[in-house]
């Protein structure tokens, strides 16, 4: 037994009288089990109505139903309808308006053809109109998939269909010369009852389907979901910029490793292993595991405090003329502060060729700086040493705050050249020809100057930032004010 079964026997202990209960003394209080409740009713009219028909008693099970004073049909308006719950007064009518079609349509396809009751020649055609139109009310009220499947059953099936009555009850009893009109006037309500169930199904799948993708469809005038649109890092943009300001007078753009050797990072760039500028670049070395194969170690390893190495490997590749410049990460062992970071970011620009003297360093110079700043900023060298460069100059600009007056509008003194009107940018020179033996070009033949400068701290000169701690702060608020 199935858990139909069991909930059908629950609210009908009896399959007869149900139509005197209340639908509280059925136990049916909701749709399912009312719905139940009409099904068996159209099964026991449905049953009846054939051993009727085989008996000549059609006017019986008509009374019995549909006009007595005391009507199965008018018991059901009674004692379901008016004694249902407000909830399911709108469902029950719709029940009990189904069932009265379902009984009428039955009784009248059940009814024997009568010639003596035809008023004309077009009698037996007018009995068949009154069928499609009934067959077409009743379509007209299906709403979905479902109601046309009931529908169909009802009118096509086989054993209880309104056209298998029609079939048994006007058909075959009917003589010869009136078999022939019952036959063609039958298959011609058959066609029209499948033509249009077809067309009703059709209709029904094109709204599910409609009703679905209008549910899944995005509704494009609800406001969306803003997405933050990202942007370059301003270290990056900054980076942009530098290189594009070289590019276009002749410089190429390289890159080398972070991780360095002591040679490449020292020694190459005339800084030997004891000499005393090195104990202020020392930086951090690598410990490295310890190898599982018998191979030799390839020495310490260290991060790179500066981005000269790449000058270094780039002139063994390279014969003159080099004009390039380096951007990258470097490390030193500095404690972060307002202006000093463990590890920022550095550009070097080398110029190697046969003729190249401290004019075109100034030149080249200048040009990078009134590109940058703007064309109103002065500048001048100072004095310095470089252990790579010889002679090694201090490069400073105009201070862009407070333009050179060393007074800010305040007209105390400026915060940011303490009153100097001069910045130090960076340190720069000529390369010391010391350094050519080691990429082995002949310092009788060639000249060039190099230059390096910390990426951050022209960022910071350009655009007003006082910490370069919020570089690396991944601070959006920061970033956002630089898109």
């Amino acid at each position: 037994m199935c858990a139909f079964d069991v909930l059908y026997f629950a609210i009908m202990p009896t399959t007869d009288g149900s139509h005197e209960k209340t639908l509280a003394a059925l136990g049916a209080t909701d749709p399912v089990s009312i719905s139940m409740l009409f099904t068996e009713l159209r099964r026991q009219f449905s049953s009846e109505l054939a051993q009727a028909v085989k008996q000549n008693e059609w006017a019986r099970v008509r009374d019995k139903w549909m006009r007595s004073d005391n009507a199965i049909v008018d018991q059901v308006q009674r004692n379901w309808v008016q004694t249902a719950p407000a909830g399911l007064q709108e469902f029950i009518v719709r029940q009990l308006q189904g069932f009265r079609a379902f009984v009428g349509i039955r009784l009248q396809a059940g009814h024997p053809l009568d010639p003596m009751e035809g008023q004309g020649p077009n009698w037996v055609e007018n009995e068949f109109l009154n069928l499609r139109v009934a067959f077409d009310n009743e379509a007209a009220g299906c709403v979905d998939e479902t109601d046309l499947g009931v529908t169909k059953v009802d009118w096509l099936g086989r054993k209880s269909g309104v056209l298998t009555l029609i079939t048994d009850t006007w058909l075959r009893p009917s003589p010869p010369p009136l078999k022939r009109i019952v036959g063609q006037e039958l298959n011609k309500l058959r066609s029209h009852v499948e033509s249009q169930l077809e067309l009703r199904l059709a209709a029904s799948e094109i709204d599910a389907q409609q009703t679905a993708q209008a549910k899944e469809r995005v509704d494009l005038s609800l406001p969306g979901v803003v997405r933050p649109i990202g942007s370059r890092h301003l270290i990056r943009q900054v980076l942009q910029e530098i290189e594009d300001i070289f590019i276009s007078i002749g410089f190429s753009v390289v890159e080398g490793p972070e991780i360095e050797t002591p040679y490449y990072n020292f020694e190459a760039l005339n800084i030997p292993e004891f000499h005393p500028v090195r104990d202020d670049m020392d930086t951090f070395y690598l410990e490295l595991p310890p190898s599982s194969q018998k191979m030799a170690s390839p020495g310490p390893l260290l991060l790179r405090t500066h981005t000269s190495p790449v000058q270094i490997r780039t002139m063994e590749k390279r014969q003159p003329p080099v004009r390039v410049i380096v951007p990258g990460k470097v490390y030193r062992r500095d404690n972060p502060d307002a202006t000093h970071s463990f590890m920022f970011h550095q550009i070097e620009g080398l110029a190697v060729d046969s003729d190249i003297t401290f004019c075109d360093f100034t030149g080249t110079i200048e040009y990078f700086v009134k590109q940058y700043f703007g064309p109103s900023v002065k500048t001048r060298f100072r004095p310095s040493y470089f252990p790579f460069t010889e002679p090694s100059v201090e490069f400073d600009v105009s201070c862009i705050f407070c333009g050179g007056s060393g007074t800010g509008a305040s007209g105390a003194t400026c915060g940011k050249c303490k009153g100097s009107g001069w910045i130090e940018l960076f340190g720069a020179g000529m390369v010391d020809p010391a350094v050519y033996g080691f990429v082995n070009y002949d310092a009788k033949k060639v000249s060039g100057f190099a230059f390096g400068m910390g990426m951050d701290r022209l960022a910071m000169l350009k655009y007003g930032i006082d910490d370069i701690q919020v570089f690396f702060q991944n601070d959006v608020r920061f970033l956002k004010q630089f898109p």
